[in-house]
């Protein structure tokens, strides 16, 4: 039986999408920074994974998948400590989702409601891809391929990891034990708005991006929404349900009892109050900006880190093919 690591192992991913803004920071990225010192993790550029709903879109991945490293990197994240890799170029990945594909039946995968919400969202109904319904499988793959043992996820993807664990047991019952059955660690990813109050995504056009200028920041947190019953600066209003006030919480939650005890008081306007919060959120975004400007000024070190992660994962996903052709009997 496969014997779990003195620490646990995880891979974590996102899909390239270029500059991240502050939901994916709080969303992922904070917590991938907090685990290098309690587990060894491997963090992928999930760029297969992309094609799934954007595979007519590829003139953006190079470009796309370059700024998020480097925002991966400005944010904390050590590559040394953790190896930062491009999916595609681990060509095991590939072999193993197909070796997995062949344990799972689609009926299987029509009933993951994680993605039964994403076609009926994206209205694909009549035109979902073979790869977008199987793309749980190339995330089994993704995971089982560096023998994580737990998954850092919220619960809108468990039923992913619960099909990992089942992909695991079943290829362990029939081919001997290779895989261990990998645990999810529910995870709370804090959710910030977007400044519409609609869910933060870049197509939206509703984001404050992490490497944003203070004058960017200003900029954008005057277009917050608040609320719309407090039209004088005088006036009480609510913070519940106002961007600004959710942005406090997240990014200033030491002060934000006190900003919510005078905006109900009226004794904040929201002129000063997000004049207040763009100051809080420019300068804790400074040193993430100093850190991006000098890797984008040393453009090789984003470079060597990709390579050094693509030559530690690519290491460690051939031993376990090793061990996955043996025992399917396979040359």
């Amino acid at each position: 039986m496969t014997a779990a690591p003195a620490r646990p192992r995880i891979l974590s991913g996102m899909r390239p999408t270029g500059k991240l803004h502050l939901g994916n920071y709080l969303g992922a990225l904070q917590n991938w920074v907090a685990l290098q010192d309690t587990s060894d993790n491997l963090h992928m550029v999930a760029d297969w994974h992309a094609l799934t709903t954007d595979y007519e879109h590829v003139d953006q991945l190079e470009t796309n998948t370059r700024e998020m490293v480097i925002d991966w990197l400005a944010a904390g994240i050590d590559p040394e400590k953790s190896p930062v890799f491009i999916q595609s170029r681990v060509k095991e990945h590939a072999e193993l989702h197909l070796l997995f594909s062949m344990l799972v039946t689609t009926s299987r995968l029509e009933r993951n409601p994680t993605v039964k919400e994403q076609i009926r969202d994206l209205h694909l109904e009549e035109t979902v891809s073979y790869g977008h319904l199987g793309y749980p499988v190339l995330q089994a793959a993704d995971i089982l391929l560096y023998k994580a043992n737990l998954v850092p996820v919220g619960e809108d993807q468990v039923p992913h990891v619960e099909l990992t664990r089942e992909i695991a047991r079943k290829f362990n019952a029939l081919y001997g034990e290779v895989f261990p059955v990998p645990e999810a660690k529910l995870t709370h990813f804090p959710r910030v708005p977007g400044l519409d109050g609609r869910r933060m995504s870049k197509s939206l056009g509703n984001t404050v991006l992490l490497s944003d200028s203070p004058e960017d920041i200003a900029a954008k947190i005057r277009t917050a929404y608040t609320d719309p019953k407090k039209i004088r600066a005088t006036d009480p209003g609510n913070p519940d349900g106002c961007v600004v006030f959710a942005y406090h919480r997240a990014f200033n939650a030491a002060a934000a009892p006190r900003v919510a005890e005078l905006c109900r008081a009226g004794q904040l306007g929201c002129v000063a109050d997000k004049k207040d919060l763009a100051a809080v959120l420019a300068e804790q975004l400074a040193p993430f900006r100093e850190r991006r400007r000098e890797l984008e000024a040393h453009p090789k070190r984003v470079d060597e880190a990709l390579k050094h992660g693509e030559e530690r994962a690519r290491a460690i996903a051939r031993r376990t093919m090793e061990e996955v052709r043996e025992a399917m009997k396979l040359p």
